[in-house]
């Protein structure tokens, strides 16, 4: 009784643990933290945006390589729950590689994930602004309108999620829980439908659709490697709940569980829902030429009615995981600027003690999304989020060399997320994994622009590095907390 009653009081105070004084509130159960991380990853949101390019580039066979994308990133995920549950801090890779490397090194894992996260933002809103609202409300295409709904759209979330974290949660349950039902629903309509009219056929699942005779379809960036893209633009993000850890309860447990649990869950449910989806194609080609083949084949099943509904529960699905892309930045901003590592420091550390959440912070990343949609014409835009499919990739390759360098340092919780002696294996083969990744992400041609993009996003973060290190070496030399206790368990 006396030992489950300290590791009890361990997991509450969990943030006193590492040094930190506890500021945000704990009130994330254990659906509401796996919510998060699976709102992020939202397996209807990424194939409803990225069906159309499979169509197009490999064609309907080219579905199965969602498979090999959820086993990777399930191997990816396994090691970053190991991770998760020794050290459940928000700031997620920055407070592990501080801890267990060096504090410079923890800084640029924190720079790496800011980038991707800021830019996740704003390219989820956007996407729920021109491929999701819009033809909900019957707008016609138009990109101006579609900047100014994104602004709306970041300004409720802001404020959602400056009020409280209760509220973001129950958002993301709703969010998650409306998807859920979506994906299995529209399966089962979908099947039926087909069984009862005979549109469609089992086939489809083998086709190269449109792609029959199209060259280079084997070789590397060529068509059947591309639509591998699928999987890996859609099953990252699963390690936003460890961004919110210091408002979880039992975090040793309820975070690593989410983070391995929301990918395991997205990918079975991703492959179900493509599936019926490919199955349900009665003119391959028509469905390939459409904007929307999603739609357009919900719309030929089901009708329109169930068309708007699908249209409103992506709307939704959108705005949970952008809300969730923002809280889990503006956490890690507030987790770099406790330990002085973050521009305006002073302020984006600040936590209101009426709400418990880091509204400067969260106000910086709405503020950096108005920018994106003022500044940065079409073309440009769009190179930045394709670019930012990248920086995951390469951000899980470098923890999971951060996990082999120093797991040895890594204590054992009792009750905690372990992979016990097979820890060495998996982390092996998902290091393997990640390479793959990177090489199918950075192997096509048009991929040079989103490279030379991220290359620019690191030569940024170094020049901030160097003048760090010229003007405030202490907060990049001084340990995060007291000296990492968390290591030494």
């Amino acid at each position: 009784m006396a030992k489950a009653t300290t590791d009890a009081q361990d997991s509450e105070n969990a943030v006193e643990l590492g040094g930190y004084r506890q500021e945000l509130k704990r009130t994330l159960g254990s659906f509401q933290v796996f919510a998060i991380s699976f709102a992020f990853i939202s397996v209807a949101v990424g194939i409803f945006a990225t069906y159309d390019e499979v169509l197009v580039t490999a064609g309907p066979v080219g579905i199965w390589l969602w498979i090999i994308a959820a086993v990777g990133q399930t191997l990816v995920a396994l090691v970053v729950a190991q991770f998760a549950a020794r050290i459940p801090l928000s700031g997620s890779s920055y407070q592990w590689a501080s801890r267990l490397a060096s504090p410079k090194v923890g800084w640029g894992f924190g720079w790496l994930t800011f980038c991707y996260l800021a830019i996740s933002v704003v390219a989820v809103d956007n996407a729920l602004a021109s491929q999701a609202f819009m033809p909900l409300i019957g707008l016609e295409p138009d990109e101006g309108t579609a900047r100014l709904i994104t602004v709306v759209v970041l300004l409720v979330q802001t404020v959602l999620a400056v009020v409280s974290t209760r509220v973001v949660s129950a958002i993301n349950a709703a969010a998650v829980g409306l998807e859920l039902a979506l994906v299995v629903l529209v399966a089962v309509a979908l099947v039926i439908a087909v069984v009862v009219t005979g549109d469609g056929a089992g086939g489809n699942l083998t086709s190269r659709g449109v792609t029959e005779n199209a060259p280079d379809y084997f070789a590397v960036g060529g068509g059947l490697m591309i639509a591998m893209i699928m999987g890996l633009a859609t099953l990252v993000g699963f390690d936003s709940a460890a961004n919110l850890a210091e408002e979880a309860k039992d975090p040793f447990r309820t975070v690593p569980r989410a983070i391995v649990g929301s990918v395991v869950a997205a990918g079975l449910l991703g492959l179900l829902f493509l599936i019926t989806l490919t199955i349900a194609i009665d003119d391959i080609p028509r469905i390939t030429a459409d904007g929307s083949p999603v739609v357009a084949i919900m719309r030929d099943q089901l009708g329109p009615v169930m068309e708007r509904t699908l249209l409103v529960a992506i709307s939704f699905a959108f705005f949970g995981a952008g809300i969730v892309a923002m809280v889990a930045c503006s956490r890690l901003v507030f987790a770099m600027a406790r330990d002085s590592r973050f521009p305006a420091y002073r302020l984006m550390r600040r936590v209101n003690p009426r709400t418990h959440t880091p509204i400067p912070a969260t106000v910086l990343i709405f503020v950096l999304g108005v920018i994106l949609m003022v500044a940065l014409p079409g073309a440009a835009l769009l190179e930045l989020i394709t670019a930012s499919t990248i920086l995951p990739a390469i951000t899980y390759g470098s923890t999971i060399v951060l996990y082999l360098v120093v797991r040895g340092r890594l204590g054992r919780r009792k009750g905690a997320f372990d992979l016990g002696r097979f820890e060495l294996p998996v982390a092996i083969c998902a290091l393997v994994w990640t390479l793959i990744a990177l090489f199918v992400l950075v192997s096509p041609p048009e991929a040079l622009v989103s490279v030379v993009i991220v290359v620019g996003l690191l030569v940024a973060g170094g020049l901030f590095f160097l003048v760090m290190l010229r003007f405030d070496r202490q907060a990049l030399e001084t340990e995060p907390g007291e000296a990492g206790a968390f290591s030494e368990r």
